[in-house]
Formats: structure tokens, C-alpha cells, sequence
């Protein structure tokens, strides 16, 4: 049974694809001798032709792959596409690594562990870029004597 002309009629009417319409398949010699949309539009009254809801796409798989990403898998060489630069930049890098070592010591030197002399003579080598982190910063520190 040919049901196309009654499945483009009932799109037109219920503002939707052919492929939304759904018909009752018990009632599909009812609905092939509908000629008009006048016949569909009772139709679809009587519900027995309807509109299916359109189908979302699930965000399961993406949100399981997000996790992992999370937890540092799915990272690896073969994942990565350009330098290490590329996925954060040099600025970014030195930017959070500059705020780190500013805070700790401006910390240190409000816990009285430094003086104002030997904090700005460390803020200074900080600025040059003499310390990779804040590890490296305390055992400078510590090698140097330099806490109170």
C-alpha cells in the first residue's frame, strides 16, 4: 500500500518532515482512502495520524569521554596535534607560574619569614625567570639560608 501523498499531506498540516509522521498501522486502509487534507486534518483529530517527537542525540558517549579527559586519560602523544606550545602557549604558562610564585611571596614575606630587602631582591630573580615553580622557590631558599 502506498501511503506517500497521504504521509506529504499530513507533513504539510502538522508542520513537520515526512519522516516525522507516524500512522496507525492498524488503521492504514482508513488513512489510504483519505484524498484531501480536509480527510487527513479528521485524521489526525481521531489520532490516528501523529507527529513523532524529534529525536535528540545523546551527549552519554561525550560526557564519558569528558570524564576520562578529566581524570587525565585519552592525553597521550598520539592524541596531541601540534607543539606542546600550541596547547598552552608560553604567556599562559609563565602567567600562572609568575602569580604562583608572586603569592608565596608575598605570604612568606607577611608571615615575617623574609624581610622587605631580601623579598624584593627575590621578586626580582622571580621576574627574571630564575625559578621553574614553587618547589624550586622554597629550596632556593632553603639552600641560601634566606628564612627567618
Amino acid at each position: 500500500m502506498n501511503l506517500k501523498f497521504q504521509r506529504k499531506l499530513a507533513a504539510e498540516i502538522l508542520d513537520c518532515g515526512v519522516h516525522r509522521v507516524w500512522m496507525d498501522p492498524d488503521a492504514l486502509d482508513e488513512i489510504a482512502g483519505a484524498a484531501t487534507k480536509e480527510d487527513v486534518r479528521e485524521l489526525i483529530e481521531r489520532g490516528l495520524i501523529r507527529r513523532k517527537p524529534v529525536n535528540g542525540i545523546s551527549r552519554a558517549r561525550i560526557n564519558k569521554r569528558k570524564a576520562q579527559r578529566k581524570k587525565g586519560r585519552r592525553r597521550g602523544h598520539g592524541r596531541r596535534k601540534g607543539r606542546a606550545t600550541a596547547r598552552m602557549p608560553r604567556k599562559r604558562a609563565w602567567i600562572i607560574r609568575i602569580r604562583a610564585l608572586r603569592k608565596r611571596l608575598r605570604q612568606l614575606k607577611e608571615e615575617g619569614a623574609l624581610d622587605a630587602k631580601t623579598y624584593r631582591m627575590l621578586y626580582r630573580k622571580a621576574k627574571g625567570g630564575e625559578f621553574r615553580s614553587i618547589a624550586h622557590l622554597n629550596q632556593y631558599l632553603e639552600t641560601h639560608g634566606l628564612l627567618r
